[in-house]
């Protein structure tokens, strides 16, 4: 009869709830060392000795000294905002992506058809959206390595291990700190803009009050996000974001039938805007591509969502996470067609380019819609720019967060996670408040964010997986990568040339 061997618990540098939720031991069998029986109960008597069975891992399971390697990589990962909740599904997937997907720069869309025209704008934008819905799978199947038995929980960790910590910083660092902090700064402007003008439909003429300033709006706006911002995690705000997502569908929706209702603006012109040399003709096409670009953002949030569901080799967290953006990417497409040809339609040349079909709505359907309607579709969009900065800013927390934690080797007390929150919400405030013409510059932002979701998911495809030379997949991402990375320095010199000769309202410290 074998003796029964009480098998102790390895050692692990990190919380017992990280354990639990490593992608190596997730749903997977009672792993044991060499020689060593698998204990029996107390109350009963094995009748012959017990022969380990012999388990199919893959390398992710295996072996078990790997799995403690990778828990020492990121032994902070069960204290930070993003990871600290591994019950992620395909439904909470679905709402963090299409709440971080879709929002006001769809309105934008029909200002780059101005210059494009009908025929190449529907094909810019279908080739773009068919684009970044690649580089989108591609990073939904970069998350995890089975080869090396590690999860990529954050965007920047996948762009450090494949391009090493100095180019990461590099290439990588600046364009995903803009998408994050400079979208909250922009979802501040927009949204305490937006307010203003609610409260102005609600209160009509006959208000007799007070009107608060510009600047009184946006700390009205950001306020509401700090309290908001207060939840945990990442997971703890799939409500917010199924919130968020809801009244982003329903304003672009309403929007685009109040346009189609209306019908066509007397004098609507479709002929593309063009410069008057062949050097401002190109440099005006970048900027419109540029404007596409912008519209499809969120690509930095994917694998922080990714890194909220549990994972194994039997359960790959890939699975639910492509279920989850499937879902998300069908209503994007639902929404952002409809408004880029109905909105053109619609308005023509006459689209302001300053705000879109938001600002086309109050310009030339205040006087026809009813009171209820304006105000709702202003509601709608203060609703979601306050549920699209918590899923921004998230990424921000957790960075702030992670310093404390490295250097105390403990989770941030409950006072200072409270004083991140409200400390970086207030700073988001305050550029905001110092330059309030940030969300006119659509163009350069697009340009600026264009690697991040179109070049950098081929060439980590390319450095991760490494596909067989002259392959179907390594040419595509050769010439996809190499493409994208080129047309962003042409997007971002056009678009700063564009800014120059026609101009932007710059007011630093003077928001209207």
């Amino acid at each position: 009869m074998a003796e029964t061997k009480e098998i102790k618990s390895p050692p692990v540098s990190c919380p017992p709830s990280q354990l639990q939720y490593s992608p190596s031991l997730t749903r997977s069998p009672l792993l044991h060392s060499e020689n060593e029986d698998t204990p029996h109960p107390k109350n009963k008597t094995p009748r012959m000795p017990f022969t380990p069975p012999r388990f199919n891992l893959t390398p992710l399971a295996s072996p078990m000294r790997k799995a403690f390697k990778l828990t020492k990589l990121d032994p902070q990962d069960a204290w930070l905002p993003i990871t600290e909740s591994r019950n992620g599904n395909k439904y909470y997937a679905a709402f963090h992506t299409l709440c971080s997907g879709i929002g006001i720069q769809a309105l934008v869309i029909p200002v780059a058809f101005t210059i494009l025209g009908w025929t190449w704008g529907i094909i810019s934008l279908t080739i773009a959206f068919i684009w970044q819905l690649y580089t989108l799978w591609l990073l939904v199947h970069l998350h995890e390595s089975r080869e090396e038995g590690v999860r990529y929980n954050r965007y920047l960790e996948l762009c450090f291990a494949t391009f090493g910590e100095k180019w990461g910083k590099l290439l990588a660092l600046f364009p995903i700190l803009y998408l994050s902090a400079g979208t909250c700064t922009t979802l501040i402007i927009i949204g305490g803009s937006t307010a203003r003008t609610f409260y102005e439909i609600v209160c009509g003429e006959s208000c007799t009050s007070k009107p608060m300033t510009t600047v009184e709006w946006y700390l009205v706006f950001t306020c509401a996000a700090v309290v908001l911002s207060q939840l945990p995690n990442l997971n703890s705000i799939a409500g917010v974001s199924l919130i968020g997502a809801v009244t982003a569908v329903g304003y672009c929706t309403s929007i685009w039938v109040i346009s189609v209702g209306q019908g066509t603006l007397p004098g609507v012109s479709y002929n593309p805007v063009r410069g008057e040399n062949n050097v401002e003709k190109t440099l005006g096409v970048l900027n419109a591509f540029g404007i596409i670009a912008f519209a499809f953002r969120g690509h930095n949030l994917i694998l922080e969502i990714q890194a909220t569901m549990p994972s194994s080799d039997k359960h790959p967290s890939h699975v639910p996470m492509w279920k989850g953006v499937k879902i998300a990417y069908t209503l994007i497409a639902a929404c952002l067609f409809p408004v880029a040809i109905a909105g053109y339609w619609a308005y023509g040349q006459l689209i302001p380019a300053n705000g879109g079909m938001l600002t086309a709505l109050y310009q030339f359907h205040s006087h026809d819609m009813s009171r209820f309607v304006l105000a709702l579709t202003s509601f709608s969009v203060v609703v979601n720019c306050l549920c699209s900065f918590q899923i921004y800013s998230m990424p921000i927390f957790d960075d702030m967060e992670s310093k404390y934690t490295k250097k105390m080797n403990k989770p941030c007390p409950w006072w200072l996670r409270t004083s991140i929150r409200i400390f970086s919400g207030f700073v988001s405030f305050f550029v905001g408040v110092a330059t309030p013409f940030l969300a006119s510059l659509a163009g350069l932002i697009g340009g600026v964010a264009l690697p991040v979701t179109l070049a950098y998911p081929c060439f980590m495809w390319l450095k991760v997986k490494s596909p067989k030379k002259y392959s179907v997949m390594w040419c595509l991402n050769w010439f996809l990568g190499t493409f994208g990375i080129g047309l962003s320095g042409l997007l971002i010199g056009a678009s700063i040339y564009v800014i120059i000769e026609t101009g932007v309202k710059v007011s630093f410290f003077n928001p209207k």
